[in-house]
């Protein structure tokens, strides 16, 4: 019984420091369409490069917004990151530039075809579901924090 209580312990410190890990990053709105986006703000070096590492499960409407000091043909991966992701690479004005697929584990390069300001990584499938490609606009982004 004593063991068993040590596990209930355990594992609700580790989903408490989930939550808190998470809750930890700034969330705004956006919008692409009528579509509303949820997404966690990383706009420091440390939580760019954490990224969704580690997640196991993330909310249809949540996402990550990835913002950059300067734009750039950035690219991403998926070292430690067991979620299937889509990324759409979006300019300054908020246009998506480009969207790739992402494999879980993968440590494949996934760029922006042209300089980007940010990224926002979803549910893999998420954009193209909603009919959201190249070209299409977000807004909201103004409200994400300056990049640190």
């Amino acid at each position: 019984m004593k063991g068993r209580s040590i596990l209930v312990a355990l594992a609700a410190s580790l989903l408490s420091t989930t939550i808190w890990a998470q809750a930890a990053l700034p969330v705004i709105e956006l919008t692409a369409g009528f579509h509303r986006i949820e997404a966690e703000v990383a706009a420091t070096d440390r939580n760019r490069q954490t990224g969704l590492m580690n997640r196991e499960a993330m909310p249809q409407q949540r996402g990550m917004l990835f913002v950059f000091s300067q734009e750039n043909t950035h690219c991403m991966w998926m070292r430690n990151t067991p979620l299937p992701l889509s990324v759409a690479f979006i300019d300054a004005e908020g246009a998506i530039i480009n969207i790739e697929n992402m494999q879980p584990h993968s440590e494949d390069n996934h760029c922006a075809k042209r300089p980007a300001r940010y990224a926002l990584e979803m549910n893999r499938g998420w954009f193209a579901q909603r009919g959201i490609a190249a070209g299409s606009k977000l807004r909201g982004l103004e409200r994400a924090p300056r990049p640190q």
